[in-house]
């Protein structure tokens, strides 16, 4: 619909390559939007245990979940916080293509042939720009002492 309403006009040969960007911006807007929301927005089903006298008190569930996740010392969240601060900023220094397979692959968890759908390319270039990304991440955070 967004094809021929927007780009109509537009000549018959020019409309393959419109078609492919629309379709992946549409998808990469919708993986998006559901991330945000499922990060933003929890279901309060999964949350809910109630007792035997059937009340039930979200911040005691919050509580035993987060006690139950295990004990975390100060310097251990602190390292692991720095370490990911590392990788973003690695992340963001990484060629723009090379950056979106691998965003799109690991982040998203797309498989190659959605994340090839949606970058308009053959799943060989995929494989091609997320072996590099990983290989450009894993120089780039060992120089840097970082070990995954």
């Amino acid at each position: 619909m967004k094809l021929a309403h927007s780009y109509g006009d537009k000549p018959a040969a020019e409309l393959p390559m419109l078609f492919q960007r629309i379709l992946s911006n549409t998808t990469l807007d919708w993986f998006r939007r559901r991330k945000t929301r499922s990060a933003l927005f929890s279901n309060m089903s999964d949350f809910e245990s109630a007792g035997e006298d059937g009340d039930f008190d979200i911040l005691e569930t919050l509580e035993s979940l987060s006690d139950s996740e295990g004990t975390e010392s100060a310097q251990d969240a602190t390292e692991r916080a720095q370490t990911l601060r590392e990788i973003e900023v690695e992340v963001k220094q990484l060629p723009g293509r090379q950056r979106e397979a691998f965003l799109m692959r690991y982040w998203e968890e797309m498989d190659v042939t959605e994340t090839a759908a949606a970058m308009g390319c053959s799943e060989g270039s995929v494989k091609t720009h997320c072996s590099r990304a990983v290989h450009a991440l894993s120089k780039a955070l060992s120089a840097k002492g970082i070990k995954l």
